[in-house]
């Protein structure tokens, strides 16, 4: 049985360093995977990855230092049997309202009579099949992290962190700006505010957080703040922004 590095660190309180993989590359995802970073998110949400190719993105990065992540496009029963089956530990369910919707994304992940996931013998993430006691043990090493993005979401967010079998809530920066009335400027002092109230109240209750920055002053704030899993950049921002500035040095 694979261990989860991640949900173990994290729930001992290590902070957790990641990086955003929106390149739907397995060659990307294999570079990026043994730079360091203690997680890797795979992203189908806001990127055009599908099951095939988060396959081959999770057999490139297995020989890397970072646990891969994978974000479902929606929190979906059926998404999230199909990642966890293909070999995915931890998911990232993405716009949880309330407690209801997270104890939903929970129950995706178990098997009964604790959960609704379905039965596959010989799915990859028992190495089809040779994994002794897998249907017994695979609940142990699978890691929940819902996401919160809304003023409504923020409501309610000692209730969704209460849920049993949430391991950690991340908040999305992005959409919570847009929530509040300020969309594309989450750098905005109401979107600010909310993001310390977030990581206050669910220190308060013992649940990790997580946040999302290609700020590497955001991101030392809100590790200061008591954020414990931060991707403190994206694949995507990596390119174009070395990219640009490589060019940009030879033709101005």
């Amino acid at each position: 049985m694979k261990r989860n590095a991640f949900k173990h660190d994290l729930a001992a309180g290590k902070l957790q360093i990641g990086l955003w993989s929106s390149l739907c590359s397995n060659i990307a995802a294999e570079i990026v995977s043994d730079s360091g970073f203690d997680w890797l998110l795979l992203d189908t949400e806001h990127s055009p990855n599908e099951i095939p190719d988060l396959l081959s993105q999770l057999q490139a990065v297995e020989l890397g230092t970072a646990t891969p992540i994978v974000r479902p496009a929606w929190n979906d029963t059926v998404l999230i049997k199909r990642v966890l089956d293909i070999g995915a530990q931890t998911i990232l369910v993405p716009y949880v309202q309330n407690a209801e919707e997270a104890r939903r994304a929970v129950e995706a992940t178990r098997y009964p009579p604790h959960g609704v996931r379905g039965v596959s013998v010989a799915a990859r993430a028992s190495r089809y099949g040779r994994t002794p006691g897998y249907l017994a043990k695979a609940n142990d090493e699978i890691c929940v992290l819902v996401q919160v993005e809304t003023g409504q979401a923020l409501d309610q967010i000692e209730a969704i962190a209460a849920v049993k079998g949430v391991d950690g809530v991340f908040i999305g920066p992005s959409d919570l700006a847009a929530s509040l009335g300020h969309v594309g400027n989450p750098q905005h002092a109401d979107v600010q505010a909310a993001i310390k109230d977030a990581v206050t109240r669910l220190k308060a209750v013992g649940k990790p957080a997580g946040m999302l920055t290609g700020n590497e002053e955001e991101a030392r704030r809100y590790i200061d703040w008591g954020y414990l899993f931060v991707a403190v950049g994206a694949d995507v921002g990596l390119l174009a922004k070395n990219a640009d500035a490589l060019c940009k040095r030879f033709k101005s």
